[in-house]
């Protein structure tokens, strides 16, 4: 998606995120061709931010193409602050990246012992897990029915086109593209988050995480 976007933007473009795993995967991939190109919130991890901040620079900076990347979790925060952009005709253009669920706090939750508990958008199974069938939500007719064009992108070469027509349009324009959570291009964070494990569980996941925990926390340093 990030590669397909790249080959789209020009240098006085704007690319906006702020949770999830995006803002690691742009750290790590995206080159920014202005000092203004790269706004990411980074402070507190604020989902919902994107398409407002969008709406934002559009105002600030009238006519600059922006880019308002977000995962299904962020859009379910604030979505409908679409309605603003639409009703001030601002053509903030919205990258929604649909991977039934929350594939940034599921990695977490699973590398401390929690097995993604609850970070999927399914229905139960029978052993009462959230492994049953994806919930039939479609945030594409959503943002369709605030007031955005949207444009679904089922493959890479679909991805491009729909980018390119959304960067030519003056109007409010959302890109739909589903990603699968168990893959992904980006390299390693090689950083260790401190997030305590419970010390005591009748779990294998949470006792083996929590003597992962237990090694590496002994080799923390702390700054000065």
């Amino acid at each position: 998606v990030l590669g397909a976007l790249d080959a789209v933007v020009g240098a006085e473009d704007v690319v906006i995120n702020a949770a999830g795993s995006l803002p690691g995967d742009l750290h790590k991939l995206w080159r920014a061709r202005s000092p203004r190109q790269y706004h990411l919130e980074y402070g507190y991890s604020c989902m919902g931010y994107e398409i407002p901040a969008g709406i934002g620079v559009q105002q600030a900076a009238p006519g600059t193409p922006v880019w308002s990347l977000v995962g299904d979790g962020t859009y379910l925060m604030m979505p409908t602050e679409i309605v603003t952009a639409v009703q001030e005709r601002l053509p903030v253009n919205l990258v929604l990246i649909q991977n039934h669920g929350y594939a940034s706090i599921g990695g977490l939750s699973e590398s401390v012992g929690g097995e993604r508990l609850g970070t999927a958008y399914r229905y139960r199974a029978a052993d009462g897990t959230f492994t049953g069938a994806p919930l039939p939500v479609d945030l594409a007719a959503n943002a369709a029915s605030l007031g955005m064009d949207v444009l679904r992108a089922k493959t890479v070469r679909e991805l491009r086109e729909a980018l390119a027509t959304a960067r030519a349009s003056d109007r409010p324009t959302c890109v739909y593209v589903e990603t699968d959570t168990a893959t992904s291009n980006a390299p390693p964070a090689e950083a260790w988050w401190d997030v305590p494990v419970a010390e005591v569980s009748s779990r294998e996941a949470a006792t083996t995480a929590r003597s992962a925990y237990d090694r590496q926390v002994g080799d923390r340093r702390r700054h000065l």
